[in-house]
């Protein structure tokens, strides 16, 4: 079954539900598959694997902080598109990611514990179901849509659907009708086409309406700003411009697709959010068309943080400016931080502990000789590869996770965290697991609980302490009265290429004033920090400090003692910050002076 859509008397009671209109600065993005996140054994939920399985482990994410989720695919899509035995795994690969819909308008019936029920109907309840919960929980939810491609493949592949309504409207064509493939998955929609952009408004339009979410996450987005085949600048604008001399898939700066888009009175109110980019080589990373209200998958956030935090030279100044909001890619147009959402791990490449545990992909699992997959993941293994390493090489790797939450949570724009991470989920170092519907890719809950007093209640702990900070998502880029730079010094920077330290201190409303700083260097330093009179420095996170000390949390016993480690050095306006850590301070009054 393709999928199905309501009928007229089909309701549902939502509750009195409605939109959440979260401020964007304020959210907290969670990455997640539908099937991925209960299918495994350890999650005991009474629908594993489907949208009230995801019901059921609700309350994991308000545990976390997270207040958006970002569902990977669950418009119906093609299960079965590389389906063949894998003898690696002794299984089926399976198309697990959902990046090839077949019907825009239904959800993913096999997400449903109905499944094809009701013909399919049941599904839609399901799925509405869990934006009510979710809503109730204060979580927005955000939808990943796949409108560069489709399931059809290329000139080769089945026919569907579009191919056989009108192949030379719904598709990129050369002239010889062989397909375009900036998607690099055999065809790209004809997104700027009028009858197709007319679609695209109208499916959007009716998850917003009819299934209330809260927005989207557009896959490979760039293919929506190329110009379609048989262009034809007097239908689409009005009048006939020079850009009727655009060839097939030039990018254009105001595409009549994102136009509608942002325009429109039911779509310009939801969060859009843009992977600015594309297999073509179109890269607009801070220069996504936007209208003032597109936020961007911030690649180059990601790219800089991981190079930094594993020490790589000559980036201190560029990582000052994604801890900033990256103003650089997104100020001068006319845009905040919050259109920055920032990520060190997503579910395409290296998990957050493959990240720190690996130097080369290990995609064998796969079935294509490790030929898949990217090549260049900027990670470090910390001194040895794999999984099963010395104890000082555990630690550090914990260290180094820390850092990485660290920099999400008190940089500006919007953190977005990859299901699993907050857990230590393993891929064993496969950066492509598109194909696994099984372990590889399902939430382990029994880490989970393995970690419960370990790394995942570090990452909730700095959640809360993010939305607790009004400085940590401030509505626009901060300037020289709210932070300063610091180095070894007060005031005295380093961003020379040598430079593998980066410390500031920010104003807080909330908390007055807090210092932050990374070392991601392998000596440690000794720092003299700002002085404050009447004021004195208090210990709050060091990543060096094994846990639970590692967050020094209102609640936790022994904190007096703890604190009183610090002291000497506290009372001297010093710190000593270990090699690849991070720190923060929060400035108190001082009870002495």
């Amino acid at each position: 079954m393709a999928g199905m859509v309501p009928i007229p008397d089909d309701e549902f009671d939502w509750e009195g539900d409605l939109p959440l209109k979260l401020p964007q600065r304020d959210l907290f993005i969670y990455e997640m598959h539908v099937r991925g996140f209960t299918n495994h054994n350890s999650s005991r939920v009474n629908y594993p694997g489907t949208y009230l399985g995801m019901v059921e482990k609700l309350e994991h994410l308000k545990e976390l902080g997270v207040n958006a989720i970002e569902l990977m695919p669950c418009q119906e899509f093609n299960e079965l598109e590389y389906y063949s035995y894998n003898p690696v795994m002794g299984d089926y690969k399976m198309n697990f990611w959902g990046y090839s819909t077949i019907n825009f308008f239904s959800p993913m019936i096999r997400y449903a514990a109905a499944g094809v029920g009701n013909c399919g109907r049941d599904a839609i309840h399901e799925f509405k179901m869990l934006v009510r919960e979710a809503h109730k929980r204060g979580i927005e939810v955000l939808m990943d849509v796949v409108f560069n491609h489709t399931a059809e493949g290329n000139e080769m592949g089945p026919t569907l659907s579009f191919r056989g309504l009108d192949n030379g409207v719904y598709y990129m064509l050369a002239p010889r009708g062989e397909f375009y493939n900036y998607s690099g998955c055999g065809n790209t929609f004809n997104c700027n086409h009028p009858i197709v952009r007319r679609f695209i408004v109208d499916c959007l339009r009716y998850w917003v309406i009819e299934m209330h979410v809260d927005g989207f996450r557009f896959d490979l987005a760039s293919i929506l700003t190329r110009a379609s085949s048989l262009w034809d600048g007097g239908n689409v604008f009005g009048n006939d411009t020079e850009r009727d001399f655009l060839t097939t898939g030039t990018p254009l700066s105001e595409p009549p697709l994102i136009d509608m888009i942002s325009n429109d009175p039911v779509l310009h109110g939801v969060k859009l959010i843009a992977e600015a980019w594309d297999i073509g080589g179109l890269y607009q990373v801070g220069s996504f068309p936007h209208w003032g209200i597109w936020s961007e998958w911030n690649g180059q956030y990601r790219d800089i943080v991981r190079q930094f935090i594993k020490g790589t030279d000559g980036l201190a100044g560029a990582f000052a400016q994604s801890i900033c909001g990256s103003p650089h890619l997104y100020q001068e147009g006319g845009r905040k931080p919050w259109h920055s959402i920032n990520f060190v791990c997503a579910h395409d490449g290296f998990s957050l502990a493959d990240l720190v545990s690996y130097n080369q992909k290990h995609n064998l699992a796969n079935g294509e000789d490790n030929n898949d997959g990217e090549d260049h993941n900027n990670s470090w293994n910390c001194g040895e590869e794999g999984e099963l390493v010395s104890l000082p090489v555990q630690h550090l790797r914990q260290r180094q996770m820390r850092n990485f939450i660290v920099c999400l949570m008190v940089s500006q724009g919007v953190p977005m965290l990859s299901m699993g991470d907050e857990c230590g989920h393993t891929k064993g170092g496969n950066n492509n697991t598109y194909c696994h519907d099984n372990y590889v890719n399902y939430f382990r809950w029994d880490k989970k609980e393995e970690s419960k007093t370990g790394f995942f209640n570090f990452c909730c702990l700095m959640a809360k302490f993010r939305s607790e900070c009004e400085s940590l998502g401030l509505e626009d880029f901060p300037t020289a009265e709210r932070l300063q730079w610091h180095g070894h010094q007060p005031e005295t920077t380093d961003w020379s290429e040598s430079s593998r330290f980066v410390a500031f201190t920010i104003v807080d409303s909330m908390k007055g004033e807090l210092y932050i700083a990374f070392n991601t260097s392998h000596l440690p330093v000794l720092v003299t920090l700002p002085t404050r009179p009447g004021f004195k420095w208090q210990p709050l996170v060091d990543t060096s400090k094994a846990s639970p000390y590692d967050f020094l949390a209102d609640d936790l016993p022994n904190r007096s003692i703890a604190i009183a480690q610090y002291a000497q050095f506290l009372n001297a306006n010093i710190y000593p910050v270990s090699s690849y850590s991070s720190i923060i301070l929060v400035l108190s009054p001082d009870g002495d002076s």
